[in-house]
């Protein structure tokens, strides 16, 4: 009985994908020009300045006109993050050893180079996703950005920890976060992450209504997954070949 509900579940999955992809005007072209309403890209292209005020297309794109695509993207990248980690995360109490990070030792040179770049790389991690709005940039590469920081301190010092709690929280209340955020729109305006009616004035940091924030969220989630997976990859048992 169970296989045949798992085939007619596969039939009804596989006769709605084949109606979506017969109704989509494929080879059909979109490119158009700005002032016909009708082509897809023009519309993404006029909206962005003139309903959104954000100076970035790529980012009302990302985050507004297709943000229930993006919270799949970071919805995945979550998933692999948990996947990796239940994987190759040991706990202290079941090995009884401690864990040690795979570091060769640094000169006084490379920690002190560490020490002030890192400070420098959040800050530009930071001010990537906080401008994704106005300039090229948003959260995936202001978090990327800013565990490659995180990277730079546990590969120069073999002692350096990042508070797993921490990130985890982090990580989870910037999900919940951007989750809230889209329920706002789909509540209040009848649309997940739709953006809200006062979107500020183009070129200002405080523009563009909910987009900046919704880039702060994705930015401290992708930095803190990115961080808690460079950290356990790195990480290897006492005597073990390397």
């Amino acid at each position: 009985m169970k296989k045949y509900i798992i085939f007619i579940l596969i039939a009804i999955l596989g006769w709605t994908l084949a109606q979506t992809f017969k109704a989509i005007p494929f080879g059909a072209d979109r490119r158009g020009d700005l002032s016909n309403p009708n082509k897809v890209a023009a519309y993404y292209l006029r909206q962005s300045p003139e309903t959104l005020q954000t100076a970035n297309s790529i980012t009302a794109i990302v985050v507004n006109f297709r943000g229930f695509d993006t919270l799949g993207e970071v919805t995945v990248l979550f998933l692999a993050a948990t996947g990796l980690a239940s994987i190759l995360y040991r706990k202290e109490e079941e090995d009884k050893t401690e864990v040690e990070r795979v570091s060769l030792p640094s000169s006084s040179l490379v920690r002190t180079g560490a020490k002030i770049l890192f400070p420098l790389i959040l800050l530009l991690g930071i001010y990537v996703f906080v401008h994704g709005h106005l300039t090229p940039g948003g959260g995936f590469q202001g978090g990327a950005i800013i565990a490659t920081g995180f990277l730079l301190m546990l590969i120069t010092y073999k002692h350096f920890e990042t508070n797993h709690n921490v990130m985890v929280w982090l990580e989870s209340l910037a999900g919940l976060a951007f989750v809230l955020v889209g329920l706002y729109g789909l509540f209040m305006y009848g649309s997940f992450l739709q953006n809200t009616k006062s979107v500020g004035t183009l070129n200002d940091l405080i523009s563009g209504g909910l987009i900046p924030l919704i880039y702060i969220f994705i930015g401290i989630k992708v930095g803190t997954e990115l961080t808690n997976i460079l950290d356990i990859l790195l990480k290897i048992k006492p005597g073990r070949e390397q």
